[in-house]
């Protein structure tokens, strides 16, 4: 298993979480993807979206729904600070994975994050385990609890 996936499943067992990581066939790297590889709806897809904090350069994290898209004003009034485009080098030294297997847990250094209220609709939903071929399921409590995400209206 890979030093990221290895990663997620350490943060999930501190947690007292029991959850399988599964490694799929194909690729999950979109949440279309993951959606049709662990045959869910695609909002119970949560999705690990990355920015750059312009005046710190620091990742933040936006978990949505798969189907959701995050609305740029609303995140950046929710960080206190303009957001850009994170780049690979950005997501990699702060989350410590690839872009397309981002895991929503178990980052190499803590990063601000907000939650969609959307993903609390279900009562299973399915996230990256850090790499683009490896996903867990997880109570929607669960993650958003674990990732220290605050709960907010930031999608389109």
């Amino acid at each position: 298993m890979s030093k990221s996936v290895n990663r997620v499943a350490r943060a999930l067992a501190e947690a007292g979480i029991d959850s399988d990581i599964v490694e799929m066939p194909d690729s999950t790297r979109t949440a279309e993807e993951a959606a049709t590889a662990v045959g869910c709806a695609l909002d119970q897809i949560a999705k690990s979206i990355v920015f750059r904090a312009e005046d710190h350069g620091t990742a933040v994290l936006f978990i949505t729904a798969g189907g959701n898209r995050v609305d740029p004003a609303k995140a950046s009034a929710l960080a206190g600070e303009p957001l850009g485009k994170a780049d690979a080098a950005l997501i990699r030294t702060q989350t410590g994975f690839v872009i397309g297997g981002v895991a929503p847990v178990g980052h190499l250094s803590p990063v601000r994050a907000w939650f969609d209220p959307r993903l609390m609709e279900f009562d299973r939903i399915w996230a990256a385990a850090g790499t683009p071929r490896h996903v867990f399921a997880i109570a929607p409590g669960d993650l958003l609890r674990l990732s220290g995400a605050q709960s907010a209206d930031f999608t389109i």
